[in-house]
């Protein structure tokens, strides 16, 4: 191969025919200039690693326009003194271009751990799709355990980051006493790291290696028909819709939010029947309510008090709504204060019993468990009570919840007319021992 000084008087004179040519400085070896037939002129640094017995190897130094002469020579005795320390010109750039694609890859990953999978984003992405499908009471206690609890504790912090230690750390910065907190806390950040793992924003869910919180004492409080009286008659101090309020939950045996978000269009009065939508339900089983007689009559108190407050021509407590909520205070939302009418409702309490022991604490869930317990007392059959409850475990779970389509309906009637009757005839007890001035049908 031709040798000469890589000068730029013999770079423009050096010339390719057919094929490549290649042109070797004569004083810095491994320095040299390939040309193409093509025209091009490039230059290059050929050394070898290890000696004699080291694979020869080529390294583009640039090409001759962009590059003179001496430049391409500095470059190349650069790569000489690389290669006298025994450092491979081209596995270091390769090196280098490799940890510069390793951080650049370890910032968008940064980037992204900051961004899109920080806790709070993926937690945000999660009860937007779970409220999709569950009921507006379970997506508010989802809601109250991320932002009471979970966000707090772990905000700003990368999802695929969090660790046991730092779920235990939220779960034990609820006071210990609050057992069912803890529990709700832990059941709804089961549900989203289960969702994050399913999604691909984790790779690992910490949950399953955590102990479950232990939850509170089952309740087995229920009101005595003493008790029952006086949560009755205090209910009726109470502003007209919440007594209506407490008044359905002991007549009927739903649940408080079932109760509370009651809609007119829910209703028929003409064939006295109530249907909870599957939406409203806690098990999303649509649900048939039967209405008593003295249901009927708080209704129509209830659609009496709006003709009158709308000041309609025609009052008829018979014409019920055709929509809206049935239990307000601004007419056009259902009511929500559920602790505050507790509090108010155990003011009344106090005041009806100002004579007698004050009550032990109970809840409004314990009204529940009361009609559960009554309607046994008064020989209902067990798969009845369940059906008056909505219930789907017991004689409605199983394989027999899958075949059996009965809906109760007579049997639900005759239950909860055989419950209001009950408390009808305590309250008119009460009355005739003067104990309270209230009867049923105001």
């Amino acid at each position: 191969m031709p040798t000469a000084a890589i000068t730029k008087r013999n770079v423009d004179a050096f010339e390719a025919a057919e094929r490549d040519a290649f042109l070797w400085d004569a004083t810095l070896p491994g320095f040299g200039l390939k040309a193409t037939p093509s025209g091009g002129k490039t230059y290059l640094f050929q050394y070898r690693i290890g000696g004699r017995g080291g694979v020869t190897r080529r390294y583009t130094i640039g090409r001759h326009g962009p590059l003179t002469p001496d430049e391409a020579r500095k470059r190349a005795k650069a790569l000489a003194a690389l290669v006298e320390q025994g450092i491979d010109p081209r596995q270091q750039e390769l090196d280098a271009k490799a940890e510069k694609e390793a951080a650049k890859r370890e910032a968008e990953e940064q980037s992204r751990l900051d961004g899109e999978l920080a806790f709070e984003n993926v937690a945000k992405a999660w009860l937007a799709e779970y409220e999709l499908d569950h009921r507006p009471a379970t997506v508010g206690q989802a809601r109250n355990s991320l932002n009471k609890y979970l966000l707090p504790k772990l905000r700003g912090k990368a999802m695929p980051r969090i660790t046991k230690t730092d779920l235990q750390a939220a779960i034990n910065a609820i006071p210990a006493k609050r057992k069912a907190s803890r529990q709700q806390v832990f059941a709804y950040a089961s549900i989203l790291f289960g969702w994050a793992l399913e999604n691909d924003y984790i790779a690992n869910n910490p949950i399953p290696s955590m102990a479950k919180p232990k939850g509170p004492k089952a309740r087995n409080r229920v009101l005595t028909d003493d008790e029952l009286i006086s949560v009755w008659a205090a209910a009726a101090k109470l502003p007209g819709p919440l007594a209506a309020f407490y008044r359905l939950l002991i007549l009927t045996g739903q649940r408080r939010e079932e109760v509370a978000g009651m809609s007119w269009a829910e209703l028929d009065r003409a064939t006295a029947m109530w249907i909870i939508p599957g939406e409203r339900a806690k098990n999303g089983v649509a649900h048939i309510v039967p209405l008593a007689p003295a249901v009927l009559e708080e209704l129509d108190r209830l659609t009496l008090a709006k003709q009158q407050a709308d000041q309609t021509d025609e009052l008829d407590p018979a014409l019920w709504p055709k929509i809206g909520p049935v239990v307000t205070l601004r007419g056009t939302v259902s009511i929500t204060c559920y602790s505050q009418a507790k509090r108010k409702l155990d003011a009344e309490v106090e005041k009806v019993r100002k004579d007698a022991d004050p009550l032990e604490p109970w809840r409004v869930h314990d009204i529940r468990r009361t009609v559960a317990t009554g309607l046994q007392r008064l020989g209902i059959r067990f798969e009845v009570t369940e059906a008056v409850l909505n219930h789907v475990s017991g004689a409605k779970g199983g394989v027999a919840g899958i075949y059996q389509r009965h809906d109760w309906k007579d049997e639900k009637r005759a239950a909860l007319s055989a419950w209001a009757l009950h408390v009808e005839r305590l309250i008119s007890g009460a009355e005739s021992n003067n104990v309270v001035a209230l009867g049923v049908r105001a």
